[in-house]
């Protein structure tokens, strides 16, 4: 590393600058002292002062460290103190046995806030602390370079799981917040505050994720206090670390899912029931569990209570934030036999992209963010590499997946309509066609139930078939050129149905005459 150059080469105004208290505290010689204060200060040199008569030649920016007659008791350390701050000098750094009882270095500490001096209490050899301070002064590069070595060892440490190199994140970069979010800004694993850009302080930091097959995982985000000049260079140098552990992350999790179809079923299944039910990182409404305010503190890392579901769901690759549509795959003339879910869901990764496949009915089923144009020329390969003959439907597409029922529904009946080899989608299909595709004996009954009322006074059927008509024609005047009959006497027969307690001009029981009276034709 050459002078004036970090890791990421970020010049003398990034990894030279000046080294602050806090950073020698958080993560450098320091590391483990009482620290009373902000500790915002850069610490230019370090003077080691045994007498008060000394701090006349102490310079602005330097860390006093305290030893003899000046560490003598409370009493010392705050005169000491008032004169560091006369002089501006950056700290000051007292042994912690000569600073008097619990109740002298409360005093003391109470002193610092209001004088805004950082007082630092060390347990080490006042002498052995100034040669370390004044090293890590001296040579910024060198004290950041060793808080990114432990960063590293303890990332390797943290191994392949998002929550574990969060948490390492969190805990190694003190006074910064870092999140890992997915590609819509919903939080996986880290702390909400990362998010706030009140609580990220003026320099956040943001560094891709990208999964193995090269597409956007998510993003490292980074926040707090503004440290040092050099502390947003040191954090996105960590943060550059911590993409290794995290795209190996998803790259297990992709191996395990390729090789257990029953573990991916059973994560999708519960993706999108935690969708439904508003359990999950993004609800029913499609908002993030930090959008809707129900972070949950957890040791100070805040994570969703649904890490693990949303999380790995981001790592294969699938779409959970809409708009998605729903596909089904259906075999035709043959009954799925034991590993015949494991090829179909291989070829439909191949050929539609990372998608979830899950047993449904007679099939298989699953979801994807294409649209539906798109989705249907994918699902055509996928039909014509499948060793058997399939037909396929695509559901219309919907805002979030906690809406996913609806588009499974409409997948299922496109599919069954469709013939071998093609695809058909639920978006072009009218009313007959999709309830052609459901079982009469299933809608008979409750069509019977809505025009209970109807049938009990249509005698010879001619109301049944003139509200049939005007339904379909979508008015009275083309539904009595369809009969045949006069204006006249279509506006008469409805005045009869009207009368039998129907409400017309009500557009959900228009809706639900229509397909009952089409289910009671065909039968």
């Amino acid at each position: 590393m050459t002078p004036g150059s970090g890791p990421q080469g970020s010049g003398a105004r990034g990894w030279e600058a000046p080294v602050t208290v806090a950073e020698l505290v958080n993560g450098g010689p320091l590391a483990g002292a009482r620290m009373y204060g902000a500790g915002e200060h850069p610490v230019h040199h370090v003077r080691i002062v045994d007498d008060l008569s000394v701090f006349s030649a102490v310079a602005p920016h330097t860390a006093v460290v305290l030893i003899g007659q000046a560490a003598g008791g409370g009493w010392a350390v705050e005169m000491a103190m008032r004169r560091a701050w006369e002089q501006a000098a950056a700290c000051v750094i007292a042994p912690a046995e000569g600073a008097g009882a619990g109740s002298a270095m409360g005093s003391s500490a109470v002193l610092a806030e209001r004088l805004g001096i950082t007082l630092i209490f060390v347990d080490a050899d006042p002498l052995v602390t100034a040669v370390e301070v004044a090293s890590a002064a001296a040579r910024p590069s060198a004290a950041r370079t060793q808080l990114v070595a432990r960063c590293a060892t303890r990332l390797a440490e943290a191994g392949a799981s998002a929550r574990r190199v969060l948490g390492v994140l969190n805990a190694e970069l003190p006074g910064t917040s870092v999140a890992f979010v997915d590609q819509y800004g919903t939080r996986l694993a880290g702390r909400a505050a990362a998010l706030s850009p009140g609580a990220s302080g003026p320099w956040p930091v943001e560094v891709a994720v990208r999964a193995p097959d090269g597409t956007v995982l998510g993003r490292l985000l980074a926040g707090g206090p503004a440290r040092s000049a050099g502390w947003p260079a040191v954090v996105r140098t960590v943060l550059g670390l911590a993409v290794a552990p995290l795209v190996a992350w998803a790259a297990a999790e992709r191996l395990a899912a390729s090789g257990d179809f029953a573990l991916q079923s059973a994560l999708a299944d519960r993706l999108l029931l935690e969708a439904a039910t508003g359990k999950g990182a993004a609800g029913p409404d499609g908002r993030g569990v930090a959008e809707r305010g129900q972070e949950a503190e957890t040791g100070g890392v805040d994570d969703p209570a649904d890490e693990g579901v949303w999380a790995r769901a981001v790592a294969l690759g699938w779409a959970v934030r809409g708009p998605v549509a729903a596909f089904t795959v259906r075999p035709q003339g043959r009954t799925p036999e034991p590993g015949d879910a494991e090829r179909v869901r291989a070829v439909i990764v191949a050929t539609v992209g990372q998608a979830p496949v899950i047993s449904r009915g007679d099939g298989w089923a699953g979801w994807s963010p294409l649209p539906p144009e798109r989705l249907g020329e994918r699902l055509e390969a996928t039909l014509r590499a499948l060793p058997w003959p399939c037909a396929a439907g695509v559901g219309a597409p919907v805002a979030h997946l906690g809406a996913m029922g609806e588009s499974l529904l409409g997948a299922e009946a496109a599919a069954f309509l469709a013939a071998v080899g093609d695809v058909a989608r639920s978006d072009r299909m009218g009313p007959a066609e999709l309830l052609a595709a459901i079982p009469g004996s299933a809608l008979r009954a409750p069509a019977t139930v809505v025009l209970q009322p109807l049938l009990a006074v249509d005698r010879d059927g001619t109301l049944l078939e003139t509200l049939g008509a005007v339904l379909g024609e979508g008015g009275a005047v083309k539904a009595a050129e369809r009969l045949g009959v006069h204006r006249n006497t279509v506006t008469a027969r409805l005045d009869r149905i009207r009368d039998a307690g129907y409400d017309l001009d009500d557009r959900a029981t228009r809706l639900a005459l229509q397909l009952a009276c089409h289910v009671i034709r065909a039968g």
